[in-house]
């Protein structure tokens, strides 16, 4: 195998297994378990790979209420809301987005009860100036990642 491709061909196959050991990665990509450590090294120092976590599946687990929250902030506070929501465990997710809010959050609840809880917390907030709150209904793709292109 050539080299070209080796470190998006590994990140494609932790994709695939991000408990495989490095002997099984150097198998599928016919090179030495050395080279696939120091390419996992490098790819881990460049922050391409950012830790080996699993994947949860919140509903399962019990939080079953997954919520979107748009809000529009005042401006100079945005940077401590978006910390202060990055510091609640149960947003899974938080975006400073362009158009007519400010930031989008995304939520994990165990219920309703839980939920309201949580945005009665975030709108009391002077700095925010409007929210809206939607409930997804039926979670389509979640969590999804895609393998890294190869020439």
């Amino acid at each position: 195998m050539t080299y070209e491709n080796l470190d998006a061909d590994l990140v494609n196959e932790l994709l695939g297994d991000g408990r495989a050991s490095l002997r099984s990665l150097a198998e599928k990509l016919d090179v030495s378990v050395t080279t696939v450590s120091n390419h996992l090294s490098d790819l881990e120092e460049k922050g391409v790979i950012e830790g080996y976590t699993p994947k949860v599946d919140y509903d399962a687990a019990g939080y079953d209420v997954t919520a979107v929250m748009q809000l529009k902030a005042e401006g100079s506070a945005l940077p401590e809301i978006t910390q202060t929501l990055r510091e609640h465990q149960q947003m899974i997710s938080v975006y400073e987005v362009t158009g007519d809010y400010d930031v989008i959050a995304i939520g994990k609840f165990k219920d309703t009860d839980d939920m309201n809880e949580e945005i009665k917390s975030l709108i009391t907030d002077p700095d925010i100036k409007q929210s809206n709150t939607s409930i997804v209904l039926n979670i389509v793709s979640e969590n999804e990642q895609f393998e890294l292109e190869t020439v």
